[in-house]
This record gives C-alpha cells, structure tokens and sequence, in this order.
C-alpha cells in the first residue's frame, strides 16, 4: 500500500474510531434511539469509505502486477480473491 495512501486512511480510521466511542458514551447516556442509528449510518459509511479506498489501491497495485506479469494463474487468484469481496461486502 502507498504510504500516502495508508496516511490517510489511518487518519480515516482513528476518526470512525473517535465515532465508535463516541456510540457507547450514546448508549450509556441512553441518548435517543435514532441519533444513535443515525450515528451508525455515519459509521458504516465512513468504513464503506475506507473500504472502497483499499480496494482501489488493491486493484490498482495487485490486481495490475498480476495482469502485467501474465502469470494466469495469478490473476485468476486476484480477480477471484476481488469478486469473492466484493460479494461478501454487498450482503
């Protein structure tokens, strides 16, 4: 991963971390029932977020060096190993 990428998204991480604290300190002001549904929307598309921002470097980086090194067997691997993500994170 580059290291401007992963700057960034460890950035994006320690901010949804900030979020998740800041859900339990919701519960445990038994704050209203949808300000914290609401809130876990945020969260859930804040990691979404981050999500998509791997994936791209991952298609962008190993995907393309499995293309480039027309190693068939490697990039079935990858595409594969993307397609079965892609799947999962859509459930």
């Amino acid at each position: 991963m580059r290291q401007d990428i992963k700057a960034s998204l460890q950035k994006r991480l320690g901010r949804i971390e900030g979020q998740v604290r800041g859900l339990s300190k919701m519960v445990d002001e038994d704050r209203y029932c949808i300000d914290i549904v609401t809130q876990i929307s945020a969260v859930r598309a804040a990691l979404r977020r981050v999500e998509e921002e791997i994936l791209k470097d991952h298609v962008a980086h190993c995907v393309e060096h499995a293309i480039a090194s027309g190693n068939t067997a490697d990039q079935r691997k990858k595409i594969a190993e993307l397609m079965a993500v892609i799947s999962r994170s859509e459930r």
